[in-house]
């Protein structure tokens, strides 16, 4: 089965995995993230479900029930209808929701309590589009259909609600974007969000 991401499912799923791998510092073996992760768990459901909910009317509801029964398991909740990127790595997830019309790059970083969540109830784009390379911190609110630009950084429980422009760092309640000095590969950049 090919996506439109352009890569086969058995790719993105272990792409899936060793993203899980290579940024935690607490995963140890493949096994145990394939085993232990439920953000990866979620992902995983989700790419199935994505493929079934493009490919058919007639599979959209058994992908729905997919989608909520990952949900169930994993305590993040994705819409079918989402696209997300390669390599996605959601880090403890607990409470991440991630709504239909959202969008998200690649090499994307999410941890729990993140919401890419609308602002309306009328039928279109009403989710955010996530650029590649973005890191959105814990309990940090992305609403309305908004876009991330590449390597932006979303601060722990802020609440964005305009665009934030790529290499930026937004913090704050309403979020503010600041520039940050570029930081160093082996820098967490959960020191300044």
């Amino acid at each position: 089965m090919i996506f439109s991401l352009g890569a086969s499912l058995t790719t993105l799923l272990k792409e899936d995995l060793e993203a899980a791998r290579r940024r935690d510092p607490a995963a140890r073996t493949s096994l145990e993230v394939a085993l232990a992760y439920p953000g990866v768990h979620a992902l995983w459901a989700h790419r199935i479900a994505h493929a079934m909910w493009t490919k058919s009317d007639l599979l959209k509801l058994p992908a729905r029930l997919l989608s909520q029964v990952a949900r169930s398991i994993t305590g993040i909740e994705i819409h079918p209808g989402a696209k997300l990127g390669r390599r996605m790595f959601i880090d403890h997830g607990m409470g991440v929701v991630i709504g239909e019309t959202a969008e998200v790059g690649e090499d994307v970083m999410l941890y729990h309590g993140t919401t890419l969540g609308g602002v309306s109830l009328s039928k279109g784009k009403r989710h955010p589009t996530v650029g590649n390379r973005v890191t959105i911190g814990a309990g940090a609110k992305v609403l309305g259909p908004i876009t991330l630009g590449d390597d932006s950084q979303i601060g722990a429980n802020a609440v964005v609600i305009r665009d934030v422009p790529a290499g930026v760092t937004a913090v704050g309640v309403p979020a503010k974007n600041r520039s940050v000095p570029v930081l160093e590969p082996a820098m967490d950049p959960a020191i300044w969000i």
